[in-house]
């Protein structure tokens, strides 16, 4: 279970013994409480840019941990030359802020004399099965700088934290967007990993003096403060149809209720074409997109009955629902429940309504989604688990009269893992240029959804 929640800005406390039994209040950030509980998920993934306290809440949750019960501690990290390249000095300072005088400090490890945990440290480049053995019986294993970790050491080291109930934490800071341990772990998540996305933001303690470098940078070159300070990957080549920045500027835009009053309400439903796959609803009035939501295992009378709520309680103007795999059976019960006036099929595969611009109605419904998001006036996403990586999928190619054309879904799942579900539901709410004029404000005939009027309401 992939866990993307927006982190609150408030504080823990923890209660943690000194060895004269005097008790010390420790402050840990809400957002790392995952560390210090959920003792069922094996692998904690926490990714972000640069001054997000990962590497700080890592520390603090571990030496409060080591000083509650005996661990084996295991810091690792590709290349680690020596015990300066480790998190060593990290954890002696963190310890000596707290005033946790029970831990001592020697040339390779550090031990704790009220609990007898012990911390290690090891660099995994060139190493193999035969001589981590010693990480075997390892309870935690902290991965820094998790974006190194290449898949050889990855691959040798997973299956060598054994021990009954062995955490994997990992804290990085995304390079591409195919780093070997995200691809693994966080590109598909099971109920078995958690991630969550920690960037300065979120950080209590993040220095002022930081937040003006990541916001002058934010202001001089947005690109690179998405990559640095945003905690988001590099982008390879200029293939992508949708970047993260026009991703991110509406993750930040909010638009009011307001401006949306005399528009109708868009909805868009990908419905699930396999086991692994999700069915999603996407909800968009103009130029905001909200109460994005994916939902798995149903089968075709459960989405219908959704659809139907929806229908009832929201009042959808369209209910545009992809055709494709079982999404033309949800159709077919909807229209005999007498739904047909609201819910429209739609095609992936067939032809485009502008022929002359796209290589089919896929193409059509992403290029417009791409236009919606590059617009003049700005316009709003509501985060959902996927959302970014969905819409930053797919690779955009021109066929020979110059038509855009999209990669293949197939070929996008076997990149990224999964299907773009989330990304697929809201491409659907532009099936359709045009708002017939019976749905929207009677002062606009042919409201077009890249029209000014149709933004502001």
């Amino acid at each position: 279970m992939s866990i993307h929640y927006k982190v609150k800005k408030v504080k823990i406390s923890l209660m943690a013994k000194r060895i004269k039994e005097e008790k010390i209040r420790v402050e840990i950030q809400e957002q790392y409480a995952p560390l210090l509980s959920m003792p069922e998920v094996r692998y904690k993934l926490y990714y972000g840019g640069r001054a997000g306290g990962k590497s700080y809440g890592f520390a603090d949750a571990l030496l409060v941990l080591a000083r509650q019960g005996k661990l084996l501690v295991a810091c690792v990290r590709e290349v680690q030359n020596s015990i300066k390249d480790s998190v060593y000095k990290l954890l002696k300072d963190r310890a000596e802020y707290w005033g946790f005088d029970d831990f001592r400090f020697y040339e390779d490890r550090i031990e704790n004399l009220l609990t007898g945990s012990r911390f290690i440290f090891k660099g995994l480049q060139d190493n193999n099965a035969q001589n981590i053995k010693s990480l075997e019986g390892v309870d935690i294993c902290w991965i820094e700088e998790g974006q190194s970790i290449s898949k050889k050491s990855w691959e040798i080291l997973d299956p060598t934290i054994r021990k009954p109930g062995a955490q994997i934490w990992i804290s990085m800071n995304r390079e591409l967007e195919n780093d070997p341990i995200w691809v693994a772990l966080a590109r598909n998540p099971n109920e078995d990993v958690y991630v969550q996305k920690v960037n300065y933001t979120d950080n209590l303690y993040c220095p002022p003096e930081m937040k003006k470098i990541a916001e002058r940078m934010k202001a001089e070159n947005y690109e690179q403060w998405l990559h640095v300070w945003a905690g988001e990957p590099v982008q390879e080549g200029d293939t992508k149809l949708i970047g993260y920045p026009e991703v991110y500027r509406a993750l930040e835009t909010k638009i009011e209720n307001s401006a949306t009053v005399d528009l109708p309400l868009i909805i868009g439903v990908d419905v699930a074409r396999f086991g692994d796959d999700k069915t999603a609803v996407a909800r968009r009035v103009g130029r905001k997109a909200y109460k994005i939501k994916t939902y798995a295992k149903l089968n075709v009378v459960q989405v219908a009955n959704m659809v139907v709520g929806i229908i009832h309680d929201e009042h959808p103007a369209i209910v545009n629902i992809d055709v494709g795999g079982v999404g033309g059976g949800v159709v077919d019960i909807l229209y005999d429940r007498g739904y047909g006036s609201v819910v429209r099929a739609v095609n992936f595969g067939e032809a485009a309504q502008e022929q002359e611009k796209y290589c089919n109605r896929r193409a059509e419904m992403w290029g417009r989604l791409k236009e919606w998001l590059t617009a003049e006036l700005p316009v709003s996403l509501v985060d959902c688990e996927g959302l970014s990586e969905d819409l930053t999928a797919p690779n955009k190619s021109y066929d020979r009269l110059g038509r855009l054309l999209l990669e293949k879904k197939e070929e996008i799942k076997k990149r990224l893992g999964r299907s773009t579900d989330v990304g697929d539901a809201l491409a659907l709410t532009f099936a359709e240029r045009f708002y017939p004029s019976s749905l929207v404000h009677r002062q606009y005939d042919e409201a077009e959804y890249v029209d000014d009027n149709v933004y502001t309401g």
